[in-house]
């Protein structure tokens, strides 16, 4: 919470000029379409956004809604379920290509055999060869 300025530090300081992500036991999702809130403020690319949903095993959820990744999620929209919620926290982090990832046991909510794959998939492989710093943290 200290990295993300959230909590103050009683001795020293935190300071970072790199782009971090974070994901939470309770990701965010806002009122807009999967799309949305998986590119967030970054500029859509095509070929990073559908290896984006296949690292983060949402082709078939999305294959599965009404409208794909139209499809309007969060308060005034479609209710998803705590894995689609995670995996779509999970995506945004994949996408925005960040220097520095928080992930506060971000695969809590989806089951054993798709939060395996997706640690194994994910965390290891693919953040590991492109991060300088990650911090992954699991509750017990």
């Amino acid at each position: 919470m200290a990295i993300l300025d959230e909590l103050p530090f009683s001795i020293g300081f935190c300071e970072t000029s790199k782009k971090l992500a974070f994901t939470d036991q309770e990701p965010w999702i806002f009122s807009g379409s999967v799309r949305e809130n998986i590119i967030f403020q970054s500029t859509y690319d095509d070929r990073r956004y559908k290896d984006t949903l296949e690292k983060c095993e949402l082709l078939q959820d999305i294959d599965r809604l009404p409208d794909g990744d139209k499809t309007i999620v969060g308060e005034q929209g479609l209710k998803l379920s705590g894995g689609q919620r995670s995996r779509i926290g999970l995506a945004r982090a994949v996408y925005s290509d960040a220097d520095v990832y928080l992930l506060d046991d971000p695969l809590s909510a989806v089951d054993a055999k798709v939060g395996n794959k997706l640690f194994f998939k994910y965390v290891l492989l693919v953040l590991c060869e492109r991060v300088k710093f990650l911090l992954y943290y699991i509750s017990f």
